[in-house]
């Protein structure tokens, strides 16, 4: 059979040819009822274009605002991070997504509760990447109070009312770090750790399961104290290069928070890379580069198009279950990647 055409549709419809192209052009400016006819009449003759027409039903879905809040923009992480969520938003057809991403650069808890009530003013449900702090734990209070609800992403957080969470489970992050390290060095040896700042709770809850690996399975590795990056490639260089120099035995460096471009640089010009396991997170440009080329051994990957999926299908069933409904709390599997399954 013939492929249907536009004078198929307006003839089935009983409408003219003009006012069929409008509702694919400009929608905007024809009525619900004639968008609706022509979207049956498609259907009906099967015109290859009747997505593109239904598309022009977004105005009369559910509408639901949702804000996210992320982490410094210059990080390819939250750079991903945002585009997987736009085009996770972008993907649902049931329901309006209006989408607010902003980031941060100066990461004070203050800042943070500004950002969140920020968001919040035009916003139904928001999601956040924070620290934990007492000023943070407020406003996310604050916003139950107003019937905005909060979702932790990345890092989870706490507050005297539910707070809804999409990430990993960094117990079991931690403890497969761990096991990488137990498993691949050749020697046990001393084992430095870098965290970005402990009050990320996914952060310190990486570091506890880590120790809690070796506690269980004690084989002569000797784990240092975690020193803080504070999320700053240029510190998390100096405090390499600072572990390096004052042991020149380190058999592993895990990477557990922010840095790792400057950690890795520090590793290449000390000429010791390949002498030292290293385990860190999160596949970007940097980090294959440097899996690619054995600076980095062990990866640990957030899966950025599952999380935005469940993050943004959570956040509309919080919206749509009303007040009594309590955002949910979704652990997502984690990748992992080595230089050989690039």
């Amino acid at each position: 059979m013939p492929r249907a055409t536009i004078r198929d549709v307006a003839r089935f419809a009983k409408l003219s040819v003009s006012t069929v192209n409008r509702v694919l052009h400009e929608p905007d400016k024809v009525r619900t009822e004639t968008i609706r006819a022509v979207v049956e009449a498609a259907e009906a003759v099967g015109f290859y274009g009747v997505s593109a027409i239904k598309e022009s039903l977004k105005p009369t879905r559910p509408k639901v605002r949702i804000g996210v809040l992320l982490l410094q923009r210059h990080r390819a992480f939250y750079r991903n991070l945002s585009q997987a969520i736009e085009v996770a938003a972008e993907a649902v057809r049931d329901h309006e997504i209006r989408l607010r991403i902003e980031y941060l650069d100066e990461l004070s808890p203050q800042n943070v509760s500004d950002g969140m009530n920020r968001l919040a003013d035009t916003s139904d449900v928001i999601g956040v990447v924070a620290a934990e702090h007492p000023v943070v734990a407020g406003t996310i209070e604050a916003l139950a109070e107003r019937k905005i609800k909060t979702f932790a992403l990345i890092s989870q957080l706490t507050a005297r009312c539910n707070v809804g969470y999409v990430g990993l489970d960094a117990w079991k992050v931690g403890r497969t770090c761990g096991w990488a390290f137990d498993n691949v060095c050749r020697v046990p040896g001393k084992i430095a750790i870098l965290v970005g700042n402990h009050r990320y709770r996914c952060q310190e809850t990486n570091e506890s399961g880590f120790r809690s690996y070796f506690r269980e399975h004690a084989r002569g590795f000797e784990l240092l104290e975690a020193r803080s990056t504070f999320e700053t490639a240029s510190i998390a260089r100096e405090v390499t290069e600072r572990l390096l120099e004052e042991h020149p035995d380190l058999a592993g460096l895990y990477v557990s928070g922010g840095g790792i471009s400057g950690a890795a640089a520090a590793l290449r010009e000390s000429g010791r890379a390949k002498e030292i396991m290293t385990v860190a997170y999160d596949l970007t440009e940097v980090t294959r580069a440097a899996l690619l080329d054995g600076t980095i051994n062990f990866l640990i990957s957030h899966p950025l198009q599952t999380l935005a999926h469940e993050a943004i299908a959570a956040m509309i069933r919080a919206f749509e279950g009303g007040p009594d409904f309590p955002p949910q709390s979704i652990s997502l599997p984690f990748e992992i990647y080595t230089p050989e399954n690039l």
